[in-house]
Order: structure tokens, then sequence, then C-alpha cells
């Protein structure tokens, strides 16, 4: 009958995307426990640099150095982060749509976008979004550099002036089934709430104050951009072990119906043959 072989032929395409679905689980498994180690090592050392920055910047004369001086709030660049590739359900729709409401509220003013990851710029390029810059496929081997490279021009608009702000937006890996959005103001640094009675004593240099701020400045955002990339990355293969795991488990169900209709329509058709051989035996 065509009604089975349609069902025959179903059924075999639904099994090759379990295959699928199930491979790319076992991969992104596998890729998650890797990007957890660099995570783990990362994070006590990116908390501890806000920690020391934003004491530092709190203390600190803000003219002794271009990237301490608080300006205004006009000329905005938002570093997005996303992934190169789909099939991670709401990962990338998520921060995209982040972006699109944090660019909606500051849209009086000038808000430009640092774009890493496929996904983000084929969404912000067909709706001419102010893309200032954009890097694709740096997932495959996230290294330090592309956190150097990525830092290098942000921190020369800074300096220059052209730059009141940074912000930083990516999915932070909480768990295996849980990312978090981020959003935090990398430039100008955090200053701390000191109490209203304590004044702010700054420390004593050696060697000279802008020779260490030249230093520890630049080398703080280089931390933390590489730190959200890893945070993007093994968030990215949380997110599509999740998916590929929902997908496995719903095509699993599809064959299970898929076969019981099968079944069904082959049982229905063995008893009207039997009903019609038995008919014919008692004419004769």
């Amino acid at each position: 009958m065509p009604v089975l072989i349609d069902l025959r032929r179903r059924i075999r395409s639904v099994r090759s995307t379990r295959q699928l679905t199930r491979a790319m689980k076992l991969v992104a498994a596998a890729k998650v426990k890797k990007a957890q180690e660099q995570i783990f090592k990362s994070r006590p050392y990116a908390k501890k640099m806000i920690e020391v920055l934003s004491s530092l910047a709190t203390r600190a004369n803000p003219d002794e150095h271009p990237l301490l001086k608080i300006k205004g709030d006009q000329n905005i660049d938002l570093l997005v982060i996303t992934a190169d590739k789909g099939l991670c359900g709401a990962f990338n729709s998520n921060i995209i749509k982040q972006a699109v409401t944090f660019m909606e509220e500051n849209k009086n003013k000038n808000v430009r976008l640092h774009l890493i990851g496929k996904k983000g710029y084929d969404f912000f390029r067909k709706r001419r979004y102010n893309i200032k810059s954009h890097q694709i496929n740096i997932f495959r081997k996230i290294t330090f550099k592309h956190a150097i490279d990525l830092s290098h021009n942000i921190i020369a608009s800074y300096t220059e002036g052209n730059l009141d702000a940074l912000y930083l937006l990516y999915n932070e890996y909480k768990s295996a089934l849980q990312q978090n959005i981020i959003i935090e103001k990398l430039l100008p640094i955090e200053r701390l709430k000191l109490p209203e009675k304590e004044t702010a004593i700054d420390y004593i240099y050696e060697p000279e104050a802008y020779v260490i701020f030249d230093i520890l400045l630049p080398h703080f955002i280089e931390i933390e951009i590489y730190h959200a990339l890893l945070e993007s990355s093994a968030a990215e293969h949380a997110a599509r072990m999740a998916a590929m795991e929902l997908a496995t488990k719903n095509a699993e169900e599809m064959i299970d119906r898929l076969t019981l209709v099968m079944n069904k329509i082959r049982q229905a058709s063995i008893t009207k043959d039997i009903i019609e051989i038995v008919g014919a035996a008692e004419a004769l």
C-alpha cells in the first residue's frame, strides 16, 4: 500500500535525523567539558582583576591615565558575542533580543556595535545597524590573541576621546541546562561605593602610577573580553547539547508514533484480507 511505503520512508528519515542529533549531542558534551576547565581556570583571575581595578579606579586620580577618565554617555560601544552556528536553542536569539533592547533604550545616543559570531553579524548587517567591527569563526579555537585584537581598537577609541562607554553582552555559563545573559560595563571602570564618612586614600605606586596603569588597564580589558569569549563558548556548547538531547527525544517519540500508525494500518489490512477470504470460503 502507498500509505505504508510513505510511513516507512518517514520512519527511516526520522531515524537518520535521530542518529545525527545524538552524534551532535555527544560532540557538544565533549566540548562542554573542555570549555568548563578553561572557565574554571579564568574565573578567579578575572574576578580578582575586577576587584583590584575597581579599588584602584576609586582611589586614583582620573587624570593619571586616559582609561580612568569618566566621560559622558553619548558615544557607546556594545560588544555582542553570539555563536557562529545554530542548532543551539534560543542561545543566539536571546542575545540578539537583549542587544536590540539595549539599543532601543539608548536610541538617542550614538551606539556602535562590535560583533563576534556569524549569527549576530548576519542579523544586524541585514537590518543596517551601525556596525563598527566584526569577527567570525573564532570559536573553533579561542586564544588570548583574539581578545588582544578585539580590545586594541576599543582602547584606542577611548584613549582618543571618541568613545564614552563600553558595554559587554554575552551568555554566561552556569550549568549544562542554564545560561545567563550578562551585560556589563567595562569602560569607564566601575568605582566602588565607599561609606559616606570614608575618604578614598590613594596608593603609593612603585614605579610611577602612569607606568603601572599603562600596563594594567589595557590588560584588564583584554582579560574581561577573553573571559567573556570562554563563557560564551561553553554556554553555546551546553545549549547545543541540551537542544540536541531534546531533538533526539522528540525523534524517538515520533518514530514510536509512526510505527504505531503503521502497525495499525498493517493490522487493518490483514484483518480485511482475512474477512474477504472467510467470506469467499462461505460463499463456496
